[in-house]
């Protein structure tokens, strides 16, 4: 119990450590500005991440956790680090040099680490919300979303806080909110999920070597990945920056969508494959299978749960769903541990329970 609360009291201090340095340096109105517009791109990748995770929900509050992570700890984590790495430049190089450094070595290790860490927290300690790529991706995409948010709050504050709207020559919050909204707002998602795919293949495996080899992996791919943007942008020039920007972050991402799509597609066959065999262990009813093999037939399950009973009913049944695609992806992976068996009578709990509720609801609106 005292490790959740102390949890939200340090992400809290952050929060408002944050705020209240944001504010110092723009200014209250600039940083209701950096709010305002720093929201339209992260509700765009929130939703996309929500898409991504439609077959196996992971927990709301993990989710939210994973963005005030990336929001408050892994972004003041950074903010300490680079702002280090920027003096020692200045102090050795001489000044002027140390942003460069900071921007181009100290970011992409201290970043890229800053919000992984949340995902490696979520495999090592709740290695049961961990079932594969999806998870990994989805996780990491919710931390990186949150620091990016945080982050355009106060790149967005600043341009409005000099130039204010954009005129002429000069780069106004409009400008950055196109550089940064409309453009690249995939690009820190992008850096993240592929240390997140690197979890997701070490949770999917029972060789030790690649358990750990996975995320380094994909956390090195992350931080070259971000090293390059930066360059691009900092060193290189408008050309260099299009070049790299249309050349490799694009395609990358269409990348990672492709293996998005693969992976859902992946979801539903395992989901498919396990419902006949419930159905024999009568878990669930013959009548389901239909309704639990697609996303269109939950989806209007769920509906008309609602429309005819409530929204506890559409809860229940939501809760239903959920608990047997955990079922279907933990028998995949076959019951081997006592830890196994004892996540599958809880599943199989959840199951009879949220089912019995919504019977119960269901009865509780035809009466």
């Amino acid at each position: 119990m005292l490790l959740p609360v102390g949890g939200l009291i340090v992400v809290a201090l952050c929060g408002l450590f944050l705020f209240g340095l944001a504010t110092t340096r723009v200014g209250v109105a600039a940083v209701a500005m950096g709010v305002v517009a720093a929201l339209v791109p992260v509700v765009v990748v929130v939703a996309g991440f929500l898409w991504v995770d439609r077959w196996e929900p992971e927990p709301a509050k993990l989710l939210l956790l994973a963005f005030a992570w990336g929001a408050c700890i892994a972004t003041i984590t950074a903010l300490a680090i680079n702002s280090g790495a920027e003096a020692v430049g200045d102090l050795l190089l001489g000044s002027g040099h140390g942003s460069k450094i900071s921007a181009l070595v100290s970011a992409p290790l201290v970043e890229e680490a800053a919000k992984d860490a949340f995902v490696l927290l979520i495999f090592w300690r709740r290695s049961a919300e961990f079932d594969g790529i999806v998870d990994g991706i989805v996780y990491a995409g919710f931390s990186a979303a949150g620091f990016a948010f945080t982050e355009n709050i106060y790149y967005f504050g600043r341009a409005f806080a000099e130039y204010g709207f954009g005129n002429g020559a000069n780069s106004g919050v409009l400008a950055a909110f196109f550089l940064r909204g409309v453009l690249s707002p995939f690009t820190h998602p992008l850096f993240a999920v592929m240390a997140g795919i690197g979890f997701g293949v070490a949770a999917r495996t029972q060789q030790r070597w690649l358990r750990v080899v996975a995320p380094l992996t994909g956390y090195v791919a992350g931080v070259l990945l971000h090293a390059l943007w930066n360059s691009s942008a900092t060193l290189g020039g408008s050309k260099a920056f299009l070049t790299v920007y249309f050349l490799i972050m694009v395609p990358l991402f269409v990348g990672v969508v492709y293996v998005i799509v693969l992976q859902r597609r992946r979801e539903q066959r395992i989901v498919a494959a396990a419902l006949p065999k419930m159905v024999e262990r009568r878990w669930i009813a013959p009548s389901e299978v239909d309704l639990l093999s697609s996303l269109s037939g939950r989806r209007a399950w769920r509906r008309q749960a609602r429309r005819e009973s409530g929204r506890d009913a559409a809860r229940a049944v939501g809760l239903y769903q959920a608990s047997v695609t955990e079922l279907a992806f933990l028998r995949r992976n076959r019951i081997r541990t006592d830890e196994d068996r004892h996540r599958q009578d809880e599943l199989l709990h959840t199951l009879k329970t949220a089912r019995a509720d919504a019977v119960r609801l269901a009865a509780g609106g035809a009466g």
